[in-house]
């Protein structure tokens, strides 16, 4: 049923002209004839700050959502399928990389000397999007740290530093899980079952390295050394003095409460009120595990086009983004938390009246 007053011409609602004018050439200024690929790389640049738009319009409800001292099931319906709007969004972001590659070298290089210092650190909304997930200024490498600000004009200098004192979605998230109230029960341990749990595992672990025979003893002894380093991340996880020397060491972003919460949603994720948090705990790893990928895309795209010169910005160019690679993660306790999962078969059963409060009951009884 139409409900405009007003009749709408395709054109006019994208605005075409403005959209479709807004590619100018920078080699244009200085010659006769624009490099041709240039007009590639504008748009490429220009489809990009269009999905981070995108992607900050998705992520600004899941923030505001978060920000509540509640959060609701049909909320957190919400926020998944938002968020998986933003992974598919994310799946497109790195398939146009493949796009920008079909540039060579020499190509890029007919235009590249006439955008300096224009640079990707320039790009406000990326920066937005980093800062809002939760990668802030304390959690960045040393090159990152000096020169974030650097290269920007005052008004958004001004605007992100003032981001970076607001709660990220991380923070949020963080505080989120540290309000789940079923990490105590009345009548049942949990963690003494799991502490019993992991021990026995420990301990297996160690008769398969004692006993193979397949191993020389140089392996035999990394191997146990790697698994004593496992045991000690396990006794970190259930001792809050040791779990706070371990953060402090940057093995953990969130509290002690916040991932044992998180651990105790993924193992026990087929209970009906752990469905969709383990489900918005899963788009989280996801969002940072393909923002992963686009920046290691994006480091190998940029040593096939500059090898090792130094990129427009003046940063190292791909041994940076390379870094950035590695160290820019957000999620980090998500991914981590396969080293915390027991198998199926080696959770301690819960209780019924465990089962019933993770449970949908329709009766009193």
């Amino acid at each position: 049923m139409k409900k405009n007053t007003q009749p709408v011409y395709y054109g006019e609602y994208l605005k075409l002209d403005k959209l479709l004018s807004a590619q100018e050439m920078e080699s244009s200024k200085y010659n006769d004839k624009p490099a041709h690929e240039e007009m590639l790389f504008v748009i490429v640049h220009q489809v990009y700050e269009l999905w981070f738009k995108q992607i900050l319009h998705e992520l600004s409800t899941v923030i505001d959502i978060f920000a509540q001292e509640e959060v609701k099931d049909d909320q957190l319906t919400l926020v998944v399928h938002r968020l998986k709007r933003v992974l598919a969004i994310q799946d497109l972001l790195n398939d146009q990389i493949g796009v920008m590659e079909t540039m060579t070298p020499q190509e890029f290089l007919e235009f590249r000397d006439y955008l300096v210092p224009a640079s990707g650190f320039q790009s406000i909304q990326f920066k937005i999007l980093e800062i809002s997930l939760g990668l802030k200024t304390n959690y960045r490498i040393e090159f990152d740290k000096q020169s974030f600000y650097m290269r920007l004009k005052p008004e958004h200098r001004e605007f992100l530093e003032k981001l970076e004192s607001q709660d990220s979605l991380l923070e949020l998230v963080e505080k989120w899980l540290e309000r789940m109230p079923f990490l105590e029960f009345e009548n049942f341990d949990f963690w003494r079952h799991y502490r019993d749990a992991t021990n026995d595992m420990m301990s297996n672990d160690k008769d398969i390295i004692l006993n193979n025979q397949m191993m020389s003893e140089t392996e035999r002894e990394k191997e146990l050394k790697d698994l004593d380093m496992t045991a000690a991340s396990f006794d970190a996880l259930l001792d809050p003095a040791k779990y706070e020397e371990v953060k402090a060491s940057g093995q953990f972003r969130m509290s002690q409460r916040a991932v044992m919460s998180a651990l105790f949603i993924q193992q026990y994720s087929e209970e009906p009120i752990f469905n969709l948090p383990c489900q918005f705990l899963q788009c989280l790893t996801e969002v940072d595990e393909k923002l992963t990928i686009w920046r290691y895309k994006h480091a190998m795209m940029v040593q096939r086009m500059l090898g090792t010169k130094i990129g427009t910005g003046g940063s190292s160019g791909h041994d940076y983004l390379k870094k950035t690679t590695e160290s820019n993660r957000i999620f980090k306790d998500f991914f981590n938390m396969a080293t915390f999962i027991l198998a199926k078969s080696a959770l301690p059963p819960l209780p019924a009246n465990v089962k019933k409060a993770l449970g949908f009951s329709l009766t009193s009884v």
